[in-house]
């Protein structure tokens, strides 16, 4: 029997992600072999270079894709919000596992949230989507960068050098670490990532692998794969032209004609002070093409002007849409309900 050759990066995270759909594999009676590769996303992260710019996209993908093309593995395991919205020629998403709970946590010095921290605590957080709604919830607090591994972050709360930090409750669960959360974080004061506690398993495309791609096919979790469509599409149509903070929450809901999308997505300036905050419904088998409409949608809505200089003072004034309706805000204190959700049928 053939033995399958999966390509994962280093870290404690990614190898148990890996080892979770090799196990998967081996359940089925495949022979699989584990191959480790490093990322330019794991160099820099040794050297605790932020990850700030576009210039991210991809970077812990494109070593393993390399590995792909190159035939040194058959198919390699990604975290699915780390991969590009934009197709790779020669690549196929050949499987969209069953997603963890998506949400950030936050792990606090004393058993903490956010909210029962005091002004001016240091919160680490290399992400600018959790940069910028914190920043809206209006605590007061002190943003700073981070890098490093789960265990590497924890242990900057544990050491003092952070009174706290934002990551996603999906690898703290995958290690077995939740214990350490002290906050689930609500979407409504914080969406997470596109695609974030999704896993995604690529192939070759191509007649050669047909078969690799047949077995992967069997762990597809269709439901989970149009969560993560809509998702990526809205975030697909605001990269074309917004470089705002971004986040996204997609769920299958009961609606009048049957299961339905509903899609939630913000974009934020990247000090927080102003956003544009949409949902939208859509039909199952339209993954891709509600999550498009709501980007395009946001974009109507001012998103693509985020990005313009911080405002931190009052000049920060919320900007009527044709409907009438505020869709830019001044972020608020953590009292202040966030704006109401604008719900578009798709």
């Amino acid at each position: 029997m053939r033995t399958l050759r999966l390509g994962t990066r280093r870290s404690r995270l990614a190898v148990t992600q890996s080892t979770l759909v090799a196990d998967m594999l081996r359940a089925r009676g495949y022979i699989v072999e584990l191959v480790e590769i490093v990322s330019d996303g794991d160099r820099t992260q040794a050297t605790n270079t932020p990850l700030t710019s576009s210039s991210s996209t991809g970077v812990f993908v494109s070593a393993l894709r390399d590995a792909l093309h190159a035939k040194e593995i058959d198919l390699a395991v990604h975290s699915l919000k780390d991969l590009p919205t934009y197709p790779e020629e020669g690549i196929d998403l050949a499987a969209v596992l069953p997603r963890e709970d998506p949400r950030d946590v936050v792990v606090a010095r004393d058993g903490l949230t956010l909210g029962e921290l005091p002004p001016g605590s240091r919160v680490g957080t290399g992400s600018p989507r959790r940069v910028a709604q914190i920043k809206a919830l209006g605590l007061g607090l002190e943003l700073g960068g981070i890098r490093g591994n789960i265990d590497t972050r924890i242990g900057k709360v544990r050491s003092g050098e952070f009174d706290a930090i934002v990551i996603a409750r999906a690898g703290l669960a995958r290690i077995d670490r939740l214990d350490e959360a002290t906050e689930i974080l609500d979407p409504i004061q914080v969406l997470p990532a596109p695609g974030q506690g999704a896993l995604a398993v690529e192939c070759r495309d191509g007649d050669a692998d047909a078969d690799v791609r047949k077995i992967l096919t069997s762990l597809d979790d269709s439901s989970t794969r149009a969560i993560v469509e809509a998702e990526r599409a809205v975030l697909a149509t605001l990269e074309g032209g917004c470089a705002a903070p971004i986040g996204t929450l997609a769920d299958l809901v009961e609606g009048e004609e049957g299961p339905e999308l509903w899609v939630r997505a913000v974009a934020l300036s990247l000090d927080g002070s102003l956003s544009v905050r949409l949902s939208a419904s859509g039909p199952v088998d339209d993954a891709a093409g509600v999550g498009r409409r709501l980007g395009e949608e946001m974009l109507a809505e001012g998103a693509a002007d985020l990005t313009d200089e911080p405002t931190d003072n009052a000049e920060a004034q919320p900007e009527a849409t044709s409907s009438g309706q505020a869709v830019m805000d001044t972020g608020g204190s953590p009292q202040t309900a966030p704006e109401q959700d604008k719900v578009h049928n798709s």
